[in-house]
């Protein structure tokens, strides 16, 4: 009896698993409202699924040695992806993402507020956005059903589930010319099996913002 409870365990926990990846979840799309939409086409260099999106020119990023980045905008349009996030938490993340882009760049470039030689702008839209599952985000991690979906996900780089996520769109200009020198739209989440990301309803979508932070900071220097 106690081998065929075990077995039915194991049975139930797998098809959850199955089930979980079944579901898939949203991902970015190239928003018609943003200013790049046109430009952006699929991205063939990018098998982790974070930026499906984007659009570049050559530059030597070492030539710029400024920043002015604009106010951290919420995505209106029809195709936006915040479910039924309340505007108040949309705000929250907002202005997180100005805050921490703003201090992750900051060593990198010297702060500009007018367009200038050398000086790169970037426009941040934030355009869309899910929260931790209360409780279940975090019992996942531990118990018989979700623990092995989310170690798999977290060896594959992949979302968690119940976990909360942002997606946003960067746009990079040149400041005196207005060209546009490099965008894309990014989903970006914690390890699936970052326990403390799970509390909270929005920790897990700021842990994606401090991820995609230092991403851009990487892909400037």
């Amino acid at each position: 009896m106690h081998i065929s409870i075990k077995a039915s365990r194991l049975v139930l926990a797998a098809i959850f698993c199955v089930a979980l990846a079944a579901c898939g979840t949203t991902q970015p799309i190239a928003y018609s409202g943003i200013a790049s939409s046109s430009k952006l086409t699929p991205n063939p260099k990018d098998d982790t699924g974070r930026i499906p999106y984007s659009y570049s020119t050559p530059v030597e990023w070492r030539k710029y040695n400024a920043i002015i980045i604009d106010p951290v905008t919420v995505y209106r349009g029809p195709d936006q992806q915040f479910g039924d996030m309340s505007e108040t938490d949309k705000a929250a993340l907002a202005g997180y993402m100005q805050t921490q882009f703003t201090e992750k760049l900051r060593p990198r470039f010297a702060p500009g507020s007018n367009p200038a030689p050398n000086t790169l702008r970037v426009k941040l839209t934030l355009t869309g956005a899910g929260t931790n599952t209360a409780v279940a985000s975090t019992v996942t991690r531990f118990d018989l059903a979700g623990m092995p979906y989310n170690v798999v996900q977290s060896i594959r780089g992949k979302e968690g589930v119940f976990m909360g996520s942002v997606s946003y769109s960067v746009e990079i200009y040149d400041s005196t010319s207005n060209q546009l020198l490099k965008a894309f739209v990014t989903k970006q989440y914690p390890n699936a099996m970052n326990i403390a990301a799970t509390f909270g309803s929005l920790h897990a979508a700021k842990t994606g913002i401090d991820k995609g932070a230092d991403a851009l900071v990487a892909d400037l220097k």
